[in-house]
């Protein structure tokens, strides 16, 4: 017999000795107000895994589960008001290296696929960012515009796993491209972005530390022609074009002095024609296309993070606690991902995200759980319903 809830069970895959490491660095535990930072991640990673809406919520339901709160490493479940303190004054600096080394050390566990593109092997990264909406009269650091605040989450996501390399949280004022020039890249990757990232300076940058990039050109790109390639071998019928450009502009000439590849390209699904620029001359155009066509998997991430995590709404009004709620959602998303990985059945994340908060509290094991989440009838039961059917 399990005696174990599913939420205890999950927790403890976290490693408890690199987190402890973490938080002695930053002193984690100076501001504890008795709760320590152990119970603050559990507090956090509950409040997304349950969806709730408020600090109250994660003390009753921390609360409700009585004598269980030991199995969660903790020696006590956290009032509404030491949540609302630590999230103030905790560094929220503390969850994000965490979160670096935790994707490490699940990384060093099991080997995140690729959802496509296996045929490639270098790194590939996708680049983007979303506004997360704010109310101005409750968040008044986060200004925006005038009557409206938000912050921006900038999100570098590693194909392998589809799970963020790189994140950052700003102003909904920071550029998109502000926030790609201090990301670092490892050399010999490739990059995905869209056409909120054009600085030919920054293009640069990329080509000398021996980065491909792929994006979309924009439909006022000053360019001359150099060199057309005949594509009437090519086996996929719907590249139109393909030729190396060169920039005209005065500025743009100056930044990108290079020869870039201009890739045209019909899309069938949608019936338009997609125009793409990227600093490699030896994938064929097909190549090119599939590889920009991968990107939606960060709008996905973004799109999933936000209906099934607690990040559109927050339970701390501080940037500090911004930060921290944003970093946490990270966190529990990194777990869901370790597990999905290691699942025999074949989960869609967001029935994952489901059925682990419908089965929270639930004394079973994860594992078992994991990989057969549906009883399946005996065959006694099976012919008795055939026969009370017929």
């Amino acid at each position: 017999m399990v005696k174990l809830t599913l939420f205890s069970q999950i927790t403890s895959l976290i490693p408890r000795h690199i987190f402890s490491d973490i938080v002695k660095k930053y002193n984690g535990d100076k501001y504890s107000k008795g709760i320590d930072s152990w119970t603050h991640l559990i507090s956090m990673v509950f409040c997304h895994l349950g969806q709730l809406s408020s600090v109250r919520d994660i003390s009753n339901g921390l609360r409700s589960i009585t004598g269980n709160i030991v199995h969660l490493g903790c020696t006590q479940a956290p009032s509404k008001s030491s949540i609302s303190y630590i999230n103030g004054r905790r560094p929220s600096k503390l969850f994000e290296e965490f979160y670096y080394a935790l994707a490490a050390h699940f990384r060093s566990q099991v080997r995140f696929a690729k959802p496509a593109l296996r045929q490639i092997r270098r790194k590939v990264y996708l680049l983007d960012a979303s506004v997360i909406s704010l109310s101005l009269s409750l968040y008044d650091w986060a200004k925006f515009r005038t009557r409206k605040g938000a912050v921006k989450l900038h999100l570098l996501l590693d194909y392998e796993g589809c799970l963020p390399a790189f994140a950052d949280l700003t102003r909904g004022s920071v550029a998109d491209i502000t926030a790609a020039r201090g990301m670092s890249l490892p050399s010999g990757s490739i990059l995905v972005f869209d056409m909120g990232y054009y600085d030919f300076s920054w293009w640069n940058k990329l080509d000398s530390m021996n980065t491909w990039f792929v994006t979309r050109s924009k439909d006022n790109l000053d360019y001359e022609l150099v060199e057309d390639f005949d594509v009437s071998g090519e086996r996929d019928r719907n590249v139109l074009q393909d030729s190396n450009i060169r920039l005209t502009g005065v500025k743009s000439q100056h930044d990108y002095p290079r020869l870039l590849r201009r890739v045209r390209y019909w899309d069938e699904v949608n019936k338009n024609e997609l125009v793409f620029i990227t600093n490699n001359r030896s994938w064929t155009a097909t190549t090119v296309a599939r590889i920009y066509k991968e990107r939606w998997h960060i709008e996905s991430f973004f799109k999933l993070i936000k209906q099934n995590l607690r990040i559109k709404s927050f339970v701390g009004t501080s940037e500090n606690a911004v930060q921290i709620q944003i970093w946490t959602a990270l966190i529990t998303i990194l777990l869901l991902t370790f597990l999905k990985a290691k699942a025999k059945y074949q989960w869609h994340m967001s029935n994952l995200v489901s059925f682990v908060r419908l089965n929270l509290f639930v004394k079973i094991n994860l594992w078992e759980w994991l990989n057969q989440p549906f009883i399946r009838p005996r065959k006694e039961d099976a012919v008795q319903l055939k026969l009370f059917s017929g």
